[in-house]
């Protein structure tokens, strides 16, 4: 909830600063000499770039966070079993031996979005950020749009069945 929170606030300050600048581009350009009117629309999309990577990273995370859900109610979110250290820092040997785990089973069932969840979260275990972000981008394809020609797995046999083990402990 927290998280949330500060999400929300944050982006609210951003879509402020957007406005403030913005207001500030059309007074340059209001001002009418070529010099003001070239910076007005230079300052005018800066606020533009920032308002669609804010919109963009606002559908990730709400589609990430529907996926969680969806896991959570079929109970396959992954377990955390990793081993931390006593400030509560995860051990890395333990995120790489998870995430060896979840990489196999990701090589096994290429086609299942949970997979690509829990190598997600595997990622982000690891600290490995950029990686996380793609293999979670992969994972809501995955599950936006089934591959062409088959059924979406979730519809075409039980949870247990499937290549990417949904168990909690994902084993």
């Amino acid at each position: 909830m927290r998280a949330k929170i500060t999400y929300f606030v944050t982006a609210a300050v951003l879509v402020f600063y957007f406005a403030l600048v913005g207001s500030r581009g059309v007074l340059l350009i209001e001002h009418g000499t070529p010099l003001t009117v070239t910076f007005g629309v230079a300052v005018l999309i800066l606020p533009v770039i920032g308002a669609w990577f804010l919109w963009k990273n606002t559908q990730f995370v709400a589609r990430a966070n529907a996926l969680a859900a969806e896991l959570d109610a079929e109970g396959g979110l992954p377990v955390d079993e990793l081993v931390r250290t006593p400030a509560g820092r995860i051990d890395r040997a333990s995120a790489d031996a998870v995430f060896a785990r979840r990489r196999e089973e990701t090589e096994d069932a290429p086609d299942d979005w949970r997979c690509w969840f829990r190598l997600a979260v595997a990622y982000q275990d690891a600290r490995d950020t950029p990686r996380a972000r793609k293999a979670m981008q992969r994972a809501i394809a995955l599950h936006t749009k089934p591959p062409l020609g088959r059924v979406a797995p979730a519809e075409s046999s039980p949870p247990g069945d499937r290549g990417c083990p949904s168990s909690p402990s994902g084993a």
